[in-house]
């Protein structure tokens, strides 16, 4: 029996720890099978939206002061513009977490990062170049809601995969290793 064969397909936290998701990636073999996407937290969002309330409800209170300085079309256009600010704040944290996830396939991890939209890093690590899985949490935040990071060290001068504030990081720190040991098993 193959160790991913005992967990039932499932989603958790807005698509943040997916286990047998039916999806796809582009470098994906024919035979490869998707067992476990990672996201950060969704938690982690919390302090962007909580900046853009502070700043939405700071415009709010500075506009009762404006009138005695500007005009109504430069109340209008510092409002426009400080509104396009804080929505392109929350879309780039978003898109930021949406798009850098991790794959954990039947044959080797995938680390997708995107930085500032327009670069995009993909590490892809062997299985069976896999020397070691550790995951740490840590603060009471990261313990409380039960996410943390995940670091696999490597063979050799290969690059070391890391994952960022993903969710039950001991529970994917276990799928990794269950893994890495079948997969070394079979070799």
């Amino acid at each position: 029996m193959r160790p991913m064969d005992t967990h039932a397909t499932s989603h958790h936290l807005f698509h943040s720890f997916c286990i047998r998701p039916a999806t796809r990636f582009d470098t994906q073999g024919d035979t490869e099978q998707v067992l476990l996407v990672l996201r950060a937290h969704p938690i982690t969002f919390f302090f962007p939206v909580l900046n853009s309330i502070f700043f939405f409800v700071l415009l709010f209170i500075m506009n009762f002061f404006l009138p005695s300085f500007l005009s109504i079309a430069g109340i209008l256009f510092l409002n426009a513009f400080i509104l396009i600010f804080i929505f392109n704040y929350l879309w780039l944290h978003f898109l930021n977490w949406y798009f850098n996830v991790g794959i954990i396939t039947d044959e080797r991890i995938v680390d997708v990062d995107f930085n500032a939209i327009l670069f995009k890093q993909t590490t892809y690590t062997d299985l069976s170049h896999i020397e070691d899985v550790t995951a740490k949490t840590g603060g009471y935040i990261e313990s409380l809601f039960d996410f943390g990071n995940i670091f696999v060290q490597t063979a050799g001068t290969e690059t070391n995969t890391e994952f960022m504030n993903v969710p039950h990081p001991s529970h994917a720190a276990k799928i990794i290793t269950e893994l890495t040991r079948n997969n070394n098993a079979k070799s």
